[in-house]
This record gives C-alpha cells, sequence and structure tokens, in this order.
C-alpha cells in the first residue's frame, strides 16, 4: 500500500489550535507546540474556574444575606437565621435570599420576621 500523509487532517487540527489560541501573547499564538501547551492549560483553568464560580457565587450570596440580616435586625447572624428558616422548614435557597436581601427589602424583612416568630 502507498504511504499515507496526515496533511490535511493534522493542518486542520493544528489550525483549530491556533484559533483558540488567537489573542495569547508571544509565540502562544504561533508557533503550534507551544500554543498546544497554552491551550491544553488553558482548558485546565477554564474547567477549574467554572467549579470556582459556583463556590464564588454562595460565598457572595452568603455575604450578601448576612448584610441584609445587619440592616434589617441586630439579634440574629446569619447561621441562626439559616438554622431557624430550616426549622420552621422554609425552603428558600440562598440565591433568593440573596436577591431579596439586595434588591426587595421588604419581602426580606417578612421572611426575617417570619423566622423569628
Amino acid at each position: 500500500m502507498p504511504r499515507t500523509k496526515t496533511g490535511v487532517v493534522r493542518r486542520h487540527g493544528h489550525k483549530a489550535v491556533l484559533a483558540r489560541t488567537k489573542g495569547f501573547r508571544m509565540t502562544k499564538n504561533r508557533l503550534f507546540k507551544v500554543a498546544n501547551e497554552a491551550d491544553m492549560h488553558a482548558g485546565q483553568y477554564a474547567y477549574e474556574g467554572r467549579k470556582r464560580r459556583k463556590q464564588d457565587l454562595r460565598a457572595l450570596w452568603i455575604t450578601r444575606i448576612s448584610a441584609g440580616l445587619k440592616t434589617v435586625t441586630e439579634t440574629i447572624n446569619y447561621s441562626r437565621f439559616i438554622k431557624a428558616m430550616k426549622d420552621k422548614n422554609i425552603q428558600l435557597n440562598r440565591k433568593m435570599l440573596a436577591e431579596f436581601s439586595a434588591r426587595d427589602l421588604p419581602m426580606f424583612k417578612k421572611i426575617v420576621e417570619l423566622v423569628e416568630k
């Protein structure tokens, strides 16, 4: 059988990697070997970043709820508030509580009053 070279397939793969690394600095957007390494690292950072974003948002929600509680009442802190919500069987997630505390303070006050009873 005659020898078959992988010219078209390989060129397509190289062009795809170089397209993904467009905008990278120095030779990381020009030379395939360097760009391929940079692309693999970028993919790993993106994967970790998607996991990290969930942690960061949860921390942000907790901070917003805590700040909202400080404006509404001085008697209850975040951990006691969440425990009281679970005891009263009020099933609102932290994302919604954070939205109420930031954008709809009267509703958040009603929820806090309901929990404190």
